[in-house]
């Protein structure tokens, strides 16, 4: 529904079996696999997806802290570590140490970057977040 009827496709069909996380939004603020659940299950929820965390030009802090710390290759997994990791930050307001992000981010696939500069951009924008430049996902649909 959010690729083909919305057309918002950051949201990637990975695997459509809730095994690599590419598929990640947020449903209610909460970071949810988008392929565990049918549009209808969401009607009355706010979805937020990757389209909705920039603010026009201005990247989300965890955005930025992609692009500055080198957290990503490829890009495809990206949209759904993006989403996870914010949603990793907001529950964790007093910051995220490396052991928690690594736990937390293992329901997340990337086949190329090895995760180490993925946990170095959490890890970053937890800080920048933990230090009041506070980044909310919008509603996207």
């Amino acid at each position: 529904f959010l690729r083909e009827n919305l057309g918002l496709t950051g949201t990637h069909v990975g695997c459509d079996t809730s095994q690599c996380g590419a598929c990640v939004v947020h449903v209610d603020g909460k970071a949810v696999k988008s392929c565990t659940m049918l549009a209808v299950q969401a009607s009355g929820s706010t979805i937020a997806t990757i389209e909705g965390l920039a603010d026009g030009a201005d990247l989300h802090p965890v955005q930025a802290a992609f692009k500055e710390h080198h957290g990503l290759q490829c890009g495809f997994c990206t949209p759904g570590m993006i989403m996870a990791a914010t949603d990793m930050i907001n529950r964790h307001p007093e910051g995220l140490d490396e052991a928690t992000v690594r736990a937390e981010l293992e329901g997340n696939i990337c086949r190329c970057t090895g995760y180490h500069n993925i946990v170095k951009a959490i890890l970053a924008a937890s800080e920048t977040m933990s230090k009041g430049a506070k980044g909310s996902a919008k509603q996207a649909a």
